[in-house]
């Protein structure tokens, strides 16, 4: 048997806690007190990243730079042939913290708006096979997590799936629009992010989100299998090239020329 090989990222919350012993302030303890924001574990070239910011995956700073310096390492491991994204249990990610990122200085939302325009720029283009398992509610930047992935599985159950920019009062940055974009269709466009309904995974409408639901328990067996299936296929990274360059090249030029007009205004108190 193939046991999994378990990666920690290198971004975590930071904070260490020591514990004094009486007046001679001898070290009793010291507790590790960080938080893994994104686990990694490979099995036989098929790495899994799951979100773990609980309670919901909300995305601040700290998360997204998770992310992104997750998904570099995965694009850049020779031993990693194919991905697979996920959550928690009961939540994929809830997108953007709305009590967090409103609250960030000037500098500190530029900072987040270029890390999402990073990773999306990466998850989109990576030149491998990357599978969601959205094992619960995924709503606003958690769905287009999702919708830039290659093939997208969903827990069933009375969870809810949405595209709620305009409800929750922010725009998409320019990464995550051009994905939208480029993969749902001008009716799906109006229909989930104008109206912004929350739907469950197998709501007709998400027909062009969700490719298939799946019962709970066998979501990450279901993903894993399919991101194994993938992987097979010499010429996939080629043809995911051919199918996705003008979209990849925008988000390229959205990346690294800083092409997003919310830089100069974003979310805020």
């Amino acid at each position: 048997m193939i046991s999994p090989r378990s990666f920690v990222c290198p971004h975590r919350t930071k904070g260490l806690r020591a514990v004094a012993s009486g007046h001679s302030g001898r070290l009793r303890e010291i507790r590790d007190t960080r938080r893994v924001l994104v686990a990694v574990q490979e099995l036989e070239g098929i790495r899994t990243l799951a979100l773990q910011r609980a309670p919901v995956n909300a995305l601040d700073l700290e998360l997204a730079e998770a992310i992104a310096a997750a998904l570099e390492a995965a694009r850049d491991a020779a031993s990693c042939r194919a991905v697979v994204l996920t959550g928690m249990p009961g939540v994929f990610s809830a997108g953007i913290d709305t009590r967090r990122v409103p609250g960030y200085d000037a500098p500190t939302r530029a900072r987040m708006l270029r890390t999402v325009n990073r990773s999306i720029a990466t998850l989109y283009g990576l030149p491998k096979p990357v599978v969601a398992a959205i094992s619960g509610h995924a709503l606003g930047g958690g769905l287009v997590l999702a919708i830039a992935c290659d093939v997208r599985l969903a827990a069933r159950g009375e969870f809810r799936l949405g595209l709620t920019e305009v409800e929750a009062g922010i725009p998409f940055p320019a990464g995550p629009l051009a994905v939208v974009q480029a993969e749902l269709s001008p009716e799906s466009l109006r229909r989930l992010v104008l109206a912004t309904p929350t739907l469950r995974p197998d709501a007709p409408a998400l027909a062009g989100v969700v490719d298939r639901v799946v019962e709970p328990v066998a979501l990450r067996d279901e993903a894993l299998a399919e991101a194994r299936r993938l992987a097979a296929f010499p010429a996939y990274p080629r043809v995911k090239a051919q199918l996705r360059g003008a979209t990849c090249e925008r988000l390229r030029r959205i990346a690294e020329d800083d092409h997003d007009p919310l830089l100069a205004g974003w979310i805020q108190r």
